[in-house]
């Protein structure tokens, strides 16, 4: 099954140049299909680019999905126009009285910024918080996890001396967990931050099941047991030369930045990376849509998810 976008999203362009089957709302509106509704909380600076990195894992599913994206910030971007903002976002005003099957919260480029000093953190907090009782299941993605940890935890902000840039490998924690259903025992997937996520430090202060890892990298893939509340501390929707793109935009700023690990051929960033993660990123994003939602979410939206 397709998945379901405003008619004039520029993904809708992108993914079908890829042979992706997207349906555009016009099309929908003549299916007689309950899809599920999954709302993005798009925090990444380039959200047109972060749009369809998403939404092409989305997609990846025999279910119809019904995306619909968020902002809660309304400061003025550098990156994406305002008219696209204006025109595909919603602002969290206009859901909160409503209920989603899924909810996924971006990362953020905010991995040395303390928590209090950043402008929205009180509607990150507000979100977190509401999604506990208006979402079948949230997916946080890298920053979002450490956030997530803060409200839903009171973990304290953990940072590494040394940011993590580069692609890991990562063991499986649980042979039978339906999150990691048909990945191999070990696999790679890319990371691009600050924030630490200790194993031992998610054991000891969390009741969360610790579903995969990396001895470099840490917890990479933790899980509530209710399934309500997934962590995901990289970034396996990334596109093959999106931490290149980042490397070399710390570089033109002239900030001190380490070349990204086992990602450039030959550890020279002049070469082509190669996305070596996608398979993985495919099954854990259809996975969770499958178990972790359909299988778990009401029929009728209309009562909260218990």
């Amino acid at each position: 099954m397709p998945i379901k976008i405003p008619d004039l999203l520029p993904a809708v362009d992108v993914l079908g140049a890829e042979n992706i089957f997207v349906m555009t709302e016009t099309r929908a509106t003549h299916q007689h299909v309950r899809p599920l509704k999954v709302m993005i909380l798009n925090l990444m600076p380039k959200k047109i680019e972060t749009e369809n990195q998403l939404i092409r894992l989305l997609s990846n599913t025999p279910l119809q999905v019904d995306v619909e994206l968020l902002r809660i910030d309304n400061h003025e971007s550098k990156n994406t126009p305002r008219q696209h903002l204006d025109s595909f976002y919603r602002d969290f005003e206009d859901v909160q009285d409503k209920n989603y099957d899924g909810l996924i919260i971006t990362g953020a480029p905010l991995g040395l910024v303390s928590f209090e000093d950043i402008h929205y953190w009180e509607q990150i907090q507000e979100v977190i918080k509401w999604s506990q009782q208006h979402v079948t299941s949230t997916l946080f993605l890298c920053w979002a996890a450490q956030a997530a940890l803060k409200v839903l935890y009171d973990l304290p902000k953990q940072t590494r001396s040394e940011k993590l840039s580069g692609v890991y490998q990562h063991n499986i924690l649980s042979a039978h967990e339906p999150l990691t259903r048909g990945f191999d025992d070990q696999f790679v997937a890319p990371h691009s931050r600050n924030a630490d996520f200790p194993v031992n430090f998610i054991a000891n202060h969390t009741d969360l099941n610790l579903l995969a890892s990396s001895d470099k990298a840490g917890a990479y893939l933790m899980a509530s047991s209710c399934r309500r509340q997934v962590y995901v501390t990289g970034h396996p929707e990334y596109e093959a030369e999106t931490l290149a793109q980042e490397y070399w935009r710390d570089i033109d700023a002239g900030v001190n930045t380490i070349i990204p690990v086992n990602y450039f051929p030959g550890n020279d960033p002049d070469n082509k990376p190669a996305n070596t993660w996608r398979s993985h990123g495919n099954l854990l994003f259809s996975n969770w849509l499958n178990y972790y939602v359909y299988q778990l979410t009401p029929y009728d939206l209309s009562v909260n998810p218990e």
